[in-house]
């Protein structure tokens, strides 16, 4: 058996309706679209997608990879282990880090402090967030933490 050989079973496949043929074919005149209207005439219809004049989904969900935020707040992220080697009870913050070197490169953005590592000087930390457990190793470490925009 090849390809050109396989065939619909018989009676499976039923002929078309014969529309525009008269009254008595069933299908006769407006062939069963009705009078009047967009979908009566020849090639009627709208292609997929359309809303009938209302704006499309597919042009109301913002373009491109995911939704991004109009007002992205941009956090400066650093791990209390980076602390760790800064001096006892100092102050800690965007513009010291730069100045000890820990923070290179154009920093715009805000300062937060992420709690991998461990710390064991007790510094001054001011920074715009902290992570829960952040916090918990600085203040246990016997240093403050101040969130300052």
């Amino acid at each position: 058996m090849r390809l050109n050989d396989a065939k619909p079973q018989k009676g499976s496949k039923k002929r078309g309706r014969r529309v525009g043929r008269g009254i008595a074919a069933g299908q006769g005149a407006s062939c069963g679209l009705g009078m009047r209207g967009q979908n009566s005439r020849s090639g009627g219809g709208t292609r997929p997608g359309f809303e009938g004049g209302q704006q499309p989904l597919y042009r109301r969900l913002p373009k491109l990879k995911g939704f991004p935020l109009v007002n992205r707040v941009n956090y400066i992220t650093i791990n209390v282990e980076k602390l760790a080697g800064l001096p006892a009870n100092s102050e800690v913050t965007l513009a010291s880090l730069e100045a000890a070197g820990i923070l290179t490169g154009s920093n715009r953005g805000l300062l937060k402090i992420l709690g991998n590592g461990e710390l064991s000087v007790a510094l001054n930390v001011k920074a715009a967030a902290f992570t829960g457990s952040a916090r918990s190793k600085i203040e246990a470490a016997g240093g403050s933490c101040e969130v300052a925009a």
